[in-house]
Parts: C-alpha cells; sequence; structure tokens
C-alpha cells in the first residue's frame, strides 16, 4: 500500500511519532494563547466601545498594577520554559538512541538530483528507493541511516517515518527509524538544491522480515556483475564513438586549493 508524502499526521515509527507528539504540544498552546487573547480582545471590543453617549474622555487608565506586571511576565517564561524542556526531551531521546547489533545499516548519499542508496553490510546498491524491514512488538528491529553529499546541501525527508535531517558534504549525519507497519511511504528532499529539486523524490518500502530476507538474497551484488558493469561501460563508450569522442574524465568540484 502506498501512503501520501504530504500525511505528516499519521506516523508509523518512533521518531515521527515524538515529532508528532512534540507538535500537538506546541499546536495545543498556541491554540490556548490565541482563544484567550482573541478572547479578551472581543470582549474589550464589544464592552467598550463608543456608543456615541460619552463626554469623550479617556477612560480611566491602570499604571503601576504589580498582579498585571507579574501576570504578563511569569506567564510567558513558564510556557517558554515547557517548549524548551519538551524539545530538548525529544531531541534527546532521538539523538541519543543505541544502536542495537542487528540493525539495518544504510549509507544514503545525495546527488543532483537522486539518491544513492547502500548497503554497506549487503553489498548492495541501489537509486532512489529503501527498502526496510517491519519492526513489531515480538521483534522490534531498528534502521539506521548514514546521510551524505557529494555535491550540495539535501534534506533527507520521509514524513511518517522520521523528522527532516540535512545531508550535507563533507559531513555524515545519522538517523534511525523503526517503522511498525508495512508499505511504501513517500519522501523528497526539502532542500532546494538545484533546478531539478522538485523531483528528487525517494520510497521506502517497509517489508516484513521475510520478504526483506528474500530480497536481500535476490539483490546482492555478484562478482560478475561487477565485471559485466565494467564491460558494459566500455561497451558505451565505444558504440557512442560517433558521437562521443571519448568518455569525459571525473572534473573536479569548487576551487583548487593547490599553490
Amino acid at each position: 500500500m502506498m501512503f501520501s508524502v504530504d500525511s505528516i499526521f499519521k506516523p508509523v515509527a518512533t521518531p515521527a511519532q515524538s515529532v508528532y507528539d512534540l507538535s500537538m504540544l506546541v499546536l495545543g498552546i498556541c491554540a490556548a494563547i490565541f482563544i484567550v487573547v482573541a478572547g479578551l480582545l472581543t470582549y474589550t471590543i464589544i464592552r467598550f466601545r463608543d456608543r456615541g453617549a460619552g463626554d469623550g474622555r479617556e477612560p480611566a487608565q491602570v499604571y503601576g498594577s504589580n498582579q498585571i506586571e507579574i501576570a504578563w511576565t511569569v506567564i510567558p517564561i513558564l510556557i517558554v520554559l515547557v517548549l524548551t524542556m519538551a524539545t530538548a526531551r525529544v531531541i534527546s531521546a532521538v539523538q541519543n538512541k543505541q544502536t542495537p547489533p542487528d540493525a539495518v545499516r544504510v549509507t544514503v548519499i545525495g546527488h543532483q538530483w537522486w539518491w544513492e542508496v547502500r548497503y554497506p553490510d549487503l553489498e548492495i546498491v541501489t537509486a532512489n528507493e529503501v527498502h526496510l524491514p517491519v519492526s513489531t512488538t515480538s521483534q522490534p528491529r531498528l534502521s539506521v541511516l548514514e546521510l551524505q553529499s557529494v555535491d550540495v546541501v539535501h534534506s533527507f525527508w520521509v514524513p511518517r517515518l522520521a523528522g527532516k535531517t540535512d545531508v550535507i558534504p563533507n559531513r555524515t549525519n545519522r538517523m534511525w527509524i523503526d517503522p511498525a507497519e508495512e508499505g511504501t511511504f513517500l519522501g523528497n528532499c526539502a532542500e532546494y538544491c538545484g533546478t531539478q529539486h522538485a523531483n528528487m523524490l525517494l520510497r521506502v518500502i517497509v517489508e516484513s522480515a521475510p520478504q526483506f530476507e528474500s530480497g536481500r538474497r535476490s539483490k546482492s551484488v555478484k562478482r560478475p556483475c561487477r565485471r559485466k558493469c565494467k564491460r558494459g561501460a566500455r561497451c558505451f563508450c565505444h558504440c557512442r564513438a560517433s558521437a562521443v569522442t571519448r568518455c569525459p574524465e571525473p572534473q573536479p568540484v569548487g576551487r583548487s586549493v593547490q599553490t
């Protein structure tokens, strides 16, 4: 089953659930503030509106009220303190998660404008598609993603599985997910990375443990395939000789630091 990329209110993994709970807390507090302020404003406008029978004088002014000063100082401080502590708790719980030995390790490399997906322990390389096992109560399974970039800043985001994580050149960021539901979850790059940014999409396919193991065995890279890939690359360059004189060499990116 495939789910929409924008279903952020139906999390199916612990990191996404933590972000969702924190968002509901923030929205609840902000809604309460809005209701109080809007209610007082509405009451004041109606209760003290100009009825045309006044003498034009200003109403009584209140100065130096300790109760009012304390109220509008202490209440905002308490609200900010609650939000800060709740946010710190969620960040700590997500970032300091211990990785179990049986965790599935995946390296995701951002390119303009596609995702390279590597499974170092399984010798599998794919593109724009991440396969992970489902995590159940009886058989919990953690998946750890290491995020890298070869060109510009990207952002890895699958809303129903986890929050956004930046993908930065020359830096490896880490995230983990434990999807509790099978299905195909859509994601995208959440950081503008060039003209084709909108097409930098990805899919995370969560499978049962038997399906994941079966797919792992069928997709493992064998050495004959590597030899065939190299032979195919040489054949491609040779067959296109009429249009391309030679295969271009990799060009350096950025300014040279050599003197």
